[in-house]
């Protein structure tokens, strides 16, 4: 895309953002919602599959897209990708239990992971790895907005109207998306002697399937050393090995293991994937504590997390200002990440006992640290690999991502109604012959941890029962919250340490050049350092 010029680059640029706000914002706009979706349809041990389904399908999708955009082109898999996305939202909205819900955001996950893949990968097309530093701020601002603007749309609808309209509320806004990259999005010739390595692509879905299911599975349906468990990783690894040896002799491999030998690609995606264990698997859970444990409705509850994306929006626009102005990133990612792994230890500090206000400082300061660390680490892959390995290298880091948001949320669920059952089983220890005999049944059907998440059945569950039983009702809502604040304390924690490992892995980062053209050999010493770092 050489030929274009900056105002036709900026128009595509408004229309690749449209796209990405689009699948973003439908992607967003779910958390705050989601405790009171679960108290609807139930299910509350499957609530990290909403998420999971999601990420699985995105990251098989991103993958496969990024190799085949390498050889189409990326217009047909931008539209393609809304219309998946379009249908999967549809069908969300009308989910009759969780299982549906999992099903119809896994389609979702399809589309979703074609959109920003493409999209990322674009911006490598139209820019040069200097001037891409101010673009990729520009695009964690766009998905930072989404994130902003649609967990406190989701909140709100859940508090007024029925949850459906949370995932049809910006279906119009795929169409204009749809429309604006159709018209607006130049289309480009296949690449003649390209081929699909279908093989591997397959051996690559049966590593990662295995693998998030037994990572969501063990601690929760089966022990960890169960035969189910322990079968699903022989599996991964299985797999894993036979695509490694296909990889090796295929003519075009979807994904070129040679980029493994070149450090900056490795740790990068590294970084990217504990970045997302990290942010996903951690965050993801704020809004339990403050729905479940403050007793603040899902709108004020995304009114709270919205600074944490305030923090991203601001700090992504001065991190790609930066970048461009100072050709530097190293300092910057080591900085942000350091910035992000002090606010999550600040969230294990929480107890009911926590202001909100508290809360909002301790998620701006990740929102600040996350958007001025976590966009260094596609500029850098994006730097450290030739053009023409562009959507390879993009989609693999992408993939690591999906792969880290996958792993993240399914371990923290673990840790999460592991710890919480553990500590509300020993809390009642004891207490059995404080309960009056002709209560017990009701006040037992009352210690389900999902009630927390819904006030208007609490509020009625308190109204059903006798005076002198009020107080006692009162110490078991205690009880769930103690519970449930222990449990995310165990997971804030995790995702400290997770951030920590990033911040060393960081350190081993090498910093090159950024270049100032999109042409691979601007200059010799560019040349030299890129062909020693990517050499068998």
């Amino acid at each position: 895309m050489e030929h274009l010029n900056q105002k036709q680059k900026i128009t595509i640029m408004i229309a690749i953002m449209s796209a990405m706000f689009f699948a973003a914002v439908n992607q967003t706009i779910v958390g705050n919602a989601l405790p009171r979706i679960i108290a609807d349809l139930g299910g509350l041990d499957y609530y990290s599959w909403v998420f999971t389904s999601y990420m699985l399908t995105s990251a098989i999708t991103t993958i496969l897209v990024g190799k085949l955009s390498d050889i189409y082109g990326r217009k047909p898999f931008l539209l393609t990708g809304i219309v998946v996305f379009i249908i999967g939202a549809f069908m969300s909205g009308t989910s009759q239990d969780i299982i549906q819900l999992i099903i119809y955001r896994g389609l979702q996950g399809f589309g979703g992971g074609m959109i920003m893949s493409t999209a990322i990968t674009a911006v490598g097309d139209l820019f040069s790895p200097r001037e891409r530093g101010k673009w990729q701020g520009l695009m964690s601002g766009v998905f930072g907005l989404s994130s902003v603007f649609g967990p406190t749309l989701g909140g709100y609808i859940v508090d007024h109207f029925a949850w459906k309209w949370v995932f049809w509320v910006f279906l119009p806004l795929g169409l204009v998306a749809f429309f604006l990259i159709w018209k607006l999005f130049p289309t480009v010739e296949k690449k003649q002697g390209e081929k699909v390595d279908y093989i591997g692509s397959v051996f690559l879905t049966t590593t990662i399937v295995p693998m998030l299911l037994g990572f969501s599975w063990a601690g929760t349906k089966y022990e960890w050393g169960s035969a189910q468990i322990i079968s699903l990783f022989a599996a991964t690894i299985l797999s894993l090995i036979i695509f490694i040896v296909i990889e090796r002799k295929v003519k075009t491999p979807i994904i070129p293991l040679y980029l493994f030998k070149n450090s900056i690609f490795t740790i990068s995606n590294v970084v990217g994937f504990a970045i997302s264990v990290a942010m996903f698997g951690g965050t993801m859970y704020v809004p339990y504590f403050i729905q479940g444990v403050l007793g603040f409705s899902p709108t004020h509850s995304s009114f709270i997390t919205m600074t944490m994306t305030l923090g991203l929006v601001f700090a992504s626009a001065i991190g790609g200002q930066i970048i461009s102005r100072t050709g530097k990133y190293k300092i910057q990612a080591i900085t942000g990440l350091l910035i992000t792994a002090v606010g999550m230890f600040l969230l294990t500090t929480m107890d009911r006992t926590t202001s909100q206000w508290s809360l909002v400082s301790f998620l701006l300061i990740i929102g600040f640290g996350l958007g001025i660390g976590m966009t260094v680490f596609t500029l850098t892959v994006q730097n450290a690999v030739e053009q023409k390995m562009l959507g390879v290298a993009t989609a693999s880091s992408q993939l690591f991502r999906s792969l880290g948001g996958t792993v993240g949320v399914a371990i923290m669920g673990t840790i999460l109604n592991t710890r919480m059952s553990d500590h509300l089983a020993e809390e009642l220890k004891g207490s059995a012959s404080a309960v009056p005999a002709d209560g017990a049944g009701k006040l037992k059907e009352l210690l389900n941890p999902q009630l927390l998440l819904d006030h208007e059945k609490l509020h009625q569950a308190q109204q059903s029962l006798p005076p002198e039983m009020q107080t006692m009702f009162a110490k078991m809502i205690g009880l769930l919250q103690d519970s449930m604040t222990f449990a995310l304390s165990g997971v804030f924690t995790i995702a400290a340490f997770v951030m920590i490992a990033a911040i060393i892995l960081a350190m081993f980062l090498k910093e090159i050049p950024l270049r100032g053209s999109i042409k691979k050999k601007e200059n010799k010493e560019e040349a030299v350092s890129m062909k020693a770092a990517a050499q068998k």
